[in-house]
């Protein structure tokens, strides 16, 4: 088996496609779950670009990573600079990782057009960046911008520049197919004549043909050791490759590869929503493998033959890549799946408890409920219907008032009354916040605190609002996503409802319960 390594550079190249925007927090619960997942490499961003990057690369010393290590990335020094008395190098080493990724320029006409030096400067701006960083003890890999239009316009000098790189000590020599407009068999070619440089390579190819992942494997199957891409291929222009497609393919379509250290494939559905509700993206339903649509079934035709034989219309089993059959008009099949995700051991192997457990979160799921980033609330959801969920309060009422000030523009108040029956005691009690949930949150604190004082470790990371059935307009259900953590642990909780602090309330409870169940 040939173990190819995945370098994920979601939170940087992902982030710059339109419409994509993580928070730091979302930085950090997104690199969590790339390790989780057995991803080789994340590279999490430029650090001199801006002030959440830099913080990023120190917050992640302290995640207890098990298997990836965190690359910073950067381009070469400057023009007529020594590479140690360039701020992008301090910035760079000052992230702390054993990593870091340099792009620099291949073709030649972006020497000359774009960067405006010589062919010999932009050669030593190259060697000279990757000769400093590894005297400082980094590992530098050398992504080459543009190699594959730079290889058809002037493939000599296309080969000096990674030849550089490589005699400056770069580890891996990436192949950049950075506007997406080379064909597979393009990609396979050039590959095989680049690898007389010696060096391992790795492949990065953009998406702007639809072929994103086929050059991927293109480039794989040529004998790149390193392949990169984004979770779910977002990125600028029309994205980046898919890794969950990249991933999947080379474990499960093609023979003599070994990915993720291991770790499978049944993880990759999960992986995929949790990018996509950490980003506030909605899925795309005909995504290949992950998909919402991926197996689903609608043509007679179609389900009388899956009913007998699935690999009739399926290529995999849906399980392997931790999808879900589905047969529009009524579901089928599936609860395999609740046994795989469900966490209490007991319930594993009571099948009628996971009958129930499916039949709720279909019908929930139904009205708009998502668990994949909801963990927490899906853990209540299995305890209640198990009959073992003790709630640690029960409310009775809330009220939220929003006062606006000083007419259009001016200042807002606002504040929420709860009363919360906590065992025998009924706590009534008054917070002000930023905004309604805020001050939901304040005054649900005020009233718990006193007998549960472990709260004060408990905060919220992240709050997101998602219109499900736009079409409705102001009468739209509402979607709210939360996020908390007590300093070890995030988790997630959802809410819906037609009454976005109803649907609020639903999901602040919920992480609540959640902590003060972990600490019971």
């Amino acid at each position: 088996m040939k173990s190819i390594e995945i370098y994920d550079t979601t939170l940087r190249d992902g982030s710059q496609g339109e419409g994509v925007n993580f928070s730091l927090a979302d930085k950090l619960a997104i690199t969590q779950r790339l390790d989780e997942a057995g991803v080789d490499f994340i590279e999490g961003g430029y650090p001199l670009s801006n002030p959440k990057d830099a913080e990023y690369f120190k917050q992640t010393r302290d995640l207890k990573l098990s298997h990836s290590r965190v690359a910073a990335f950067g381009m070469t020094r400057r023009r007529g600079m020594d590479a140690a008395d360039d701020p992008g190098m301090k910035a760079l080493l000052d992230a702390g990782t054993s990593v870091i990724t340099i792009v620099g320029k291949t073709s030649a006409f972006h020497v000359s057009e774009v960067l405006g030096v010589s062919r010999e400067e932009n050669l030593a701006m190259i060697g000279d960046t990757i000769a400093y960083l590894t005297s400082q003890g980094r590992e530098v890999f050398y992504d080459a911008e543009h190699f594959f239009d730079g290889w058809k316009l002037d493939a000599e000098y296309a080969l000096a520049t990674i030849r550089a790189a490589a005699a400056a000590g770069a580890t891996r020599l990436v192949l950049c197919d950075t506007n997406g407009g080379t064909m597979p068999a393009e990609i396979e070619e050039i590959v095989r004549l680049a690898a007389v440089v010696g060096t391992p390579l790795g492949i990065h190819c953009h998406n702007d043909c639809d072929l994103g992942v086929a050059n991927t494997l293109a480039g794989v199957a040529a004998g790149c050791v390193q392949a990169q891409g984004t979770i779910n291929g977002v990125g600028e222009r029309c994205g980046n490759a898919d890794l969950i497609s990249v991933v999947a393919n080379l474990s499960l379509k093609l023979q003599g590869y070994n990915v993720l250290g291991g770790t499978g494939t049944r993880h990759l559905t999960e992986l995929s929503r949790f990018v996509y509700e950490t980003a506030n993206m909605s899925y795309r339903p005909g995504q290949a493998f992950v998909g919402g649509s991926a197996f689903a079934h609608k043509g007679g035709m179609h389900v009388h033959a899956v009913a007998k034989a699935a690999e009739s219309y399926e290529h995999i089993p849906p399980e392997e890549v931790g999808n879900s059959r589905r047969v529009l008009v009524s579901e089928l099949s599936g609860r395999s799946n609740i046994a795989a995700v469900v966490k209490r051991a007991d319930i594993k192997e009571d099948r009628a408890l996971q009958e129930k457990v499916l039949s709720e979160v279909c019908r929930l799921e139904n009205e708009g409920w998502q668990f994949e980033a909801a963990g927490a609330s899906f853990d209540l959801l299995v305890d209640r219907l198990a009959g073992t969920f003790t709630p640690a309060f029960e409310r009775i009422s809330y009220h939220v008032l929003v006062e606006s000030r000083d007419g259009r523009g001016g200042e807002l108040r606002t504040e929420a009354t709860v009363k919360l029956q906590i065992g025998d005691t009924v706590r009534h009690e008054v917070g002000e916040g930023d905004g309604p949930v805020n001050a939901l949150d304040a005054a649900v604190r005020k009233a718990l605190e006193p007998h549960y004082p472990v709260l004060e470790k408990m905060h919220l990371l992240d709050y997101k609002v998602r219109v499900i059935n736009g079409q409705k307009g102001t009468a739209a259900r509402v979607r709210v996503l939360i996020e908390s953590t007590d300093g070890e642990e995030n988790w997630g909780t959802v809410g819906v409802s037609e009454n976005v602090i109803e649907a609020s309330w639903l999901a602040l409870s919920d992480a609540f319960e959640a902590f003060l169940a972990r600490h019971a």
